[in-house]
Parts: C-alpha cells; sequence; structure tokens
C-alpha cells in the first residue's frame, strides 16, 4: 500500500495543488548492477467529481532498492493506492571479481 488517506483525512485526499507520496521498497537480494524497475497500480481509488490526474513512477533506483513515487495535482482526489512492481536485472554471481 503506498498510502490510503481517505479514512483520517490525509492530504491526497483531503488536499488541492501538487502532491507527492513516497514509498520505499528493498529488494530481498541486491542485484550487480541497478535494475529496470517497472511500477503500475494495483489498487486505484480515486474520486470521479474532478478530473484524475496522477503520475506513478519509480526514482532512485539502485542495487538494494527504489522509492515508488505518486504524484497528483489540482482538484484530483486519491483516496488510496496500491502499486505492483517488477524487477529486472543481473544478479551478482558468487565467482564475479571486484577489481578497483
Amino acid at each position: 500500500m503506498v498510502f490510503s488517506d481517505f479514512e483520517d483525512g490525509g492530504e491526497m485526499w483531503t488536499g488541492t495543488g501538487l502532491r507527492e507520496r513516497r514509498c520505499k521498497v528493498d529488494f530481498s537480494e541486491g542485484f550487480a548492477r541497478p535494475p529496470a524497475v517497472q511500477v503500475s497500480p494495483s489498487l486505484w481509488d480515486m474520486d470521479t467529481k474532478a478530473a484524475i490526474r496522477a503520475e506513478l513512477v519509480a526514482e532512485n533506483i539502485t542495487r538494494n532498492g527504489f522509492e515508488i513515487v505518486f504524484r497528483t495535482w489540482s482538484d484530483s482526489r486519491a483516496a488510496r493506492l496500491r502499486a505492483a512492481w517488477m524487477a529486472i536485472g543481473e544478479l551478482p554471481y558468487a565467482d564475479d571479481w571486484d577489481v578497483d
């Protein structure tokens, strides 16, 4: 769950203007290099009285994790959002050399 703001009057539900929510994700095992990450909404609960304006992206991607970032603006109201993600990349190999 990235956020659930409708129950307690959170800013995504009651606010206006530019709003942002970040959710840190840690990989269970690190990658050899930062992977390609795809995020998508798996639960999208939005008010339909105003236009639905939103952006869902992965930012700050490292070998060990990333941040799911949800943004909305103007008078759009987001009650809650759950995101699914997939990371694809090279895993470290036990015989890899780290030569400086």
